[in-house]
């Protein structure tokens, strides 16, 4: 009975110490500590964990036939999501239970080392379908340009935020930072992403109350630069072409545009049902990356389009709501920032499969199958979860 006794106290013992907290990090909506939170931060993890549970939801059914096909395992793609969800929940943990001046004093190590790693892809990088966007870690890919963007966010906003008190050549400096990233990733070339982090910069300079004229001349400057590529490299400028009239060209550029506007307009009202996509069988390409929009809108139909431009909805009020509530203005910079990215990036990548946009290459964030924008996006959203937190004291 003395031994059983010990073996008892000493599996508790574990429990207490290991299990506990690591369910804490790996599973963030059991932690007791929430329930002190305030709303806007309670509201904003429940609809982000919501978020998150629909993506990998609509995953497993956009990535079935593909993983069947070429593994012999449908649960293939989702099994590896979920890996880096946990990866990605861990550091979530860490950014809503830290204080933002932690993250703030690591960010421009991580600025730095995507910066570099950014640098490293135009010379080593994995090149997979023209574009060299990936570093090769073993079997591992990285895409250092959506490992930047939550240290992008931190370091736009930590230097829009103190602005009037910065030196001409540390704003020089910034700036110079900034734009070699945002070039960097152009020429990979990733344009998608480039106008996307060049665009939450510009927004979140807006909101900081740079000149005027000085953003008019960035956005000027970033828009000839998107021309410029657009005109030196002929895929990029066949999907403008294909996008303007995309059933021209069905059998070619235009093919991924036909088929995904097939998907959504075969939804209907309320979808053919989950699992039921007969677009993702093999018709519309990277169904469960670029373009799984269209598979959940076929599957759910008109309403549940609807039902997630209203989660979205959601999201972007309680972010800008956090971003208002904040009195210190860096703080108040990585709430707009945040909630600026996710939702920009998602209404990016609908508006490309509903035929609004030019086909790019931008995940939609927590539903797209990629370790890197899963982590990535995960991150985004726990900092501005701190920032809620940090605009009540009394919660912290």
């Amino acid at each position: 009975m003395v031994i059983f006794r010990q073996i008892w106290f000493l599996l508790q013992h574990v429990y207490d110490t290991w299990i506990v907290p690591l369910g804490r990090y790996l599973y963030p909506m059991t932690d007791p500590q929430v329930r002190y939170w305030p709303p806007l931060a309670r509201w904003v993890q429940w609809i982000t964990f919501l978020w998150l549970a629909v993506g990998l939801w609509v995953l497993l059914s956009a990535s079935y036939p593909s993983g069947e096909l070429e593994f012999g395992d449908g649960l293939y793609y989702v099994r590896r999501q979920l890996i880096w969800v946990c990866i990605g929940l861990w550091g979530f943990h860490r950014i809503v239970h830290q204080p933002l001046q932690d993250s703030l004093e690591i960010s421009r190590w991580g600025l730095g080392v995507t910066w570099l790693s950014i640098l490293f892809t135009l010379l080593q990088g994995v090149v997979i379908n023209g574009s060299s966007r990936w570093l090769a870690i073993g079997p591992i890919l990285f895409q250092p340009s959506e490992w930047a963007k939550p240290f992008l966010i931190l370091e736009a906003a930590l230097l829009f935020g103190t602005w009037s008190r910065k030196s001409l050549r540390d704003q020089v400096i910034g700036l110079s930072i900034f734009g070699s990233m945002v070039v960097g990733i152009l020429i990979q070339p990733n344009l998608s992403t480039a106008g996307l982090c060049g665009t939450l910069l510009w927004m979140m300079g807006w909101a900081a109350g740079l000149s005027r004229a000085g953003l008019l001349a960035i956005g000027l400057i970033g828009g000839s630069m998107g021309i410029i590529s657009i005109s030196l490299r002929e895929y990029q400028r066949n999907r403008v072409i294909s996008f303007l009239n995309p059933w021209q060209y069905s059998t070619d550029e235009g093919y991924q545009l036909v088929q995904s506007l097939l998907a959504v307009g075969s939804g209907g009202l309320q979808g053919k049902g989950w699992g039921m996509s007969h677009q993702k069988l093999f018709f519309l390409p990277i169904q469960y990356t670029d373009f799984i929009f269209s598979v959940f809108a076929e599957e759910t139909g008109l309403i549940g389009g609807l039902l997630l431009l209203l989660l979205l909805t959601i999201y972007c009020v309680l972010g800008l709501l956090i971003s208002r509530e904040s009195q210190n203005p860096v703080h108040r910079l990585i709430a707009f920032g945040s909630v600026v990215l996710l939702v920009e990036q998602s209404l990016l990548n609908i508006g490309v499969a509903i035929g609004l946009l030019p086909t790019t290459g931008l995940p939609l964030p927590f539903f797209s199958y990629g370790g890197n924008s899963i982590v990535a996006s995960l991150w985004v959203s726990g900092l501005l979860i701190r920032v809620a937190r940090e605009n009540s004291p009394d919660s912290i």
